[in-house]
C-alpha cells in the first residue's frame, strides 16, 4: 500500500507539472529548436553487419561440435594466412562466431571511427576477455563499408557450480566503441542538395504549418523571398538559397524556435504500471466505481492413516479452502476539460495504478476519454 501510494504522489507530482507548462507560464518554456523536432530526410544512417569471430576466450568459446560454422571459419582464416593445418577437427573452446552490427553516420567519410555491438551466434557461454578479429562490415547493397577489429566490452558475466549458477544481464554481447573504421564514404552529399526535406520526428499538422511559417518569417526578413512549403503532416520542403551553403543555412534555420504541437494522448504500461497523461486531455461526465474482487484458493492435503496393525495404507486427502473477498467501491463522478480535474477525480477516488489503467480503458469504451487511449 505504502510503495502504490508513492507511485501515485510521484504521478500527482508530474502531472502537475505538465499542468503548469500548460498554463501561462507554457508560452515561454514549450518552445523548441526546429533541429530538436525535426530530421534531414538524406541525413539518414545505414545499418551494416558482418560475420566475423571473437578470439581469446578463457573456455567459454562455442563447442565445435555443436557449432560447425565456427569450425569451417576458423579453417578459412588460418587457410587465408598461409597457416598449414592437418585434417584433424579443432577441440579449442576459445572463440565463438558472431554477428557484428553497426550504424554508418549520415555523410560518414573514409577514416571516421564508429561504435560496433557484437552478439554470439553459436553455444558460446561468455565473450568475456574476447578480441574480435578483423571483420569487413556490409552495407545493404552487398558493399563493404566499413571494418571493425579490437578487444570487447561486455557488461554481463556469468558464473556456474555443480548445483547453482548467476547470469547478470547478457555475457554474450558486447561492443568496441570506436571499434569500427569507416573505409567507404556514406552515400549523399549535402551541398549538392538544392533542397532540404525536413522531417518531422513526430508527424503532426499544426507542427508542420508552425516550422513552415517561422522558417518563411525568417528567409522572408534575409532573403527577401518566403523558401519554404509544407509537403505534409511529416515533412516539409526548403529551397536552399544560392548565396549560402547547404550546410550554413540548415544550421540557421534549426535555430529558430517553434512550439510544436501535442495530441491529446495517454500512454499506460500495464507491465510496470506507469501512466502518461498528455495536458490535451479532456473527459466528459462520467459517473465511476471501482472495487476489487479476490477469490483466494487454499490447499491443505490432510494424511489418513489406518488402525495400528491392520492391512490398510496410508492415503492423502485433498482439503481445498475458497475465500471470496470484494472490495467496497463508491462511485464518483469525474467531469472537467482539465488535465488537474482528471487527476483530482482518479485521486480521490483512491486509485490504485493498476485500478488507473483500468479506468481509463473502460472510460475510451465508454467515449467518456477524448483522447487517444495507447496499452503498451
Amino acid at each position: 500500500m505504502k510503495l502504490n501510494r508513492t507511485f501515485l504522489n510521484i504521478i500527482r507530482f508530474l502531472l502537475t507539472v505538465a499542468l503548469l507548462m500548460n498554463g501561462a507560464v507554457s508560452s515561454a518554456f514549450a518552445e523548441v529548436r526546429i533541429k530538436d523536432v525535426v530530421s534531414l530526410q538524406s541525413a539518414r544512417e545505414n545499418q551494416i553487419m558482418g560475420y566475423g569471430l571473437v578470439a581469446g576466450l578463457n573456455g567459454t568459446g562455442d563447442s565445435l561440435r555443436n557449432s560447425p560454422f565456427t569450425e569451417a571459419s576458423m579453417k578459412s582464416m588460418l587457410d587465408q594466412l598461409g597457416i598449414g593445418r592437418t585434417n584433424d577437427q579443432f577441440r579449442t573452446k576459445n572463440m565463438a562466431a558472431v554477428l557484428v552490427t553497426a550504424k554508418l553516420p549520415p555523410f560518414a567519410n573514409k577514416g571516421t571511427k564508429i561504435d560496433v555491438n557484437i552478439a554470439s551466434i553459436g553455444d558460446a557461454s561468455s565473450l568475456s576477455g574476447g578480441t574480435l578479429i578483423f571483420t569487413p562490415l556490409y552495407g545493404g547493397d552487398g558493399e563493404i563499408y566499413a571494418s571493425a577489429q579490437g578487444g570487447l566490452i561486455v557488461s554481463g558475466f556469468s558464473a556456474q557450480g555443480d548445483a547453482a549458477s548467476i547470469t547478470q544481464s547478457t555475457p554474450t554481447s558486447a561492443r568496441i566503441p570506436n571499434g569500427g573504421i569507416v573505409e567507404v564514404s556514406a552515400p549523399g552529399d549535402l551541398n549538392s542538395e538544392d533542397v532540404l526535406v525536413l522531417q518531422l520526428l513526430n508527424p503532426d499538422f499544426d507542427t508542420a504549418i508552425s516550422i513552415t511559417d517561422r522558417i518563411n518569417k525568417y528567409t522572408k526578413s534575409k532573403f527577401k523571398t518566403e523558401l519554404a512549403s509544407e509537403l505534409s503532416h511529416q515533412a516539409i520542403g526548403v529551397k536552399v538559397p544560392d548565396s549560402v551553403s547547404p550546410t550554413r543555412f540548415f544550421a540557421s534555420i534549426g535555430r529558430l524556435s517553434i512550439t510544436p504541437d501535442t495530441p491529446a494522448r495517454i500512454v499506460v504500461d500495464e507491465r510496470t504500471g506507469t501512466v502518461v497523461i498528455g495536458s490535451k486531455v479532456q473527459v466528459s461526465t462520467v459517473a465511476i466505481t471501482h472495487g476489487g474482487l479476490t477469490v483466494s484458493v487454499t490447499e491443505t492435503p490432510e494424511a489418513s492413516q489406518p488402525q495400528p496393525f491392520s492391512d490398510g495404507q496410508t492415503v492423502v486427502l485433498p482439503n481445498t479452502q475458497i475465500d471470496v473477498f470484494q472490495q467496497e467501491g463508491n462511485v464518483g463522478i469525474v467531469k472537467g476539460p482539465s488535465l488537474e480535474q482528471l487527476v483530482n477525480g482518479l485521486n480521490m477516488m483512491g486509485a490504485k495504478p493498476s485500478g488507473i489503467i483500468a479506468i481509463l480503458q473502460a472510460m475510451k469504451t465508454s467515449g467518456a476519454l477524448q483522447a487517444e487511449l495507447i496499452v503498451q
